[in-house]
């Protein structure tokens, strides 16, 4: 298998993995690299809804709308297997992108298991925090890190043993303030004490806009400039941060993206 493998994943919902997906997808398609999304969350389906919605989109406007093949595997006695056989046969593929449910699973356990690149989005506080380490209720110094991060480490030691080959973990700052307050100055010490402890990356993420709701049932993203006449300074904004996203992901090869 050649294909790169982009696994977003934690156990918590509502942190903006699908969005982000998606947008790490339609980028990379935009850009001309072969890409295939794989959905993990047979139930809610998000991803795969969204770009269902951005065919229809295209379709009904005549836009010419790039994104990425997708797939769902739902969870089941063969699941795993499946998943697997859909890895194996990925050797036409640049990225395949796996958006896991906010769920402990096999499923998901097995697609981490593959990540060269594993991006854990969080919101930016101490409730999403948790999920990776613990903090002194009265300092806020990290005390020890959390069953993720011990399961994240467990993976990547394995990974690196059995294949020889080395996971980027990427936490991701989604929801930032644009306020430089005092949760949002202590969440962002604690996690660069834990990263330097468990040797993980943080990058800042998507921030918390009305438009990635709005694009939801049109299937865009930021980087739609011409399927989005009404162009705005916060779009700009938006996809800055986008971009930035994209460039911090060190993914392989020139991802050339539209300015």
């Amino acid at each position: 298998m050649t294909a790169h493998v982009i696994v977003l994943a934690n156990e918590k919902g509502g942190t903006g993995k699908s969005t982000t997906a998606i947008h790490i997808g339609v980028a990379l398609a935009l850009a001309g690299r072969r890409t295939a999304l794989i959905d993990l969350d047979g139930r809610q389906r998000t991803a795969t809804r969204y770009l269902e919605n951005r065919w229809h989109h295209g379709q009904r406007h005549g836009l010419a709308l790039p994104a990425p093949d997708v797939a769902v595997v739902s969870d089941g006695n063969a699941a795993v297997d499946e998943l697997a056989l859909r890895f194996d046969q990925a050797g036409v593929l640049d990225f395949i992108i796996v958006d896991s449910p906010g769920r402990d699973s096999a499923l998901a356990r097995a697609a981490m298991a593959r990540a060269d690149t594993l991006v854990t989005p969080i919101n930016d506080s101490f409730v999403d925090f948790d999920l990776i380490g613990e903090v002194d209720g009265e300092t806020f110094a990290v005390t020890k890190p959390s069953f993720y991060a011990e399961l994240v480490w467990e993976a990547r030691t394995r990974r690196a043993r059995d294949q020889g080959k080395k996971m980027d973990w990427v936490v991701l700052r989604n929801r930032l303030s644009a306020i430089d307050a005092r949760n949002k100055q202590r969440v962002g010490s604690a996690l660069d004490s834990l990263s330097a402890r468990i040797g993980f990356r943080v990058l800042p993420g998507l921030s918390e806009r009305v438009i990635y709701r709005e694009f939801f049932p049109r299937g865009l993203t930021l980087l739609d400039r011409a399927a989005l006449p009404e162009f705005s300074l916060s779009h700009v904004a938006a996809r800055s941060e986008l971009r930035a996203l994209i460039a911090g992901l060190n993914l392989p090869g020139s991802i050339e993206l539209a300015a």
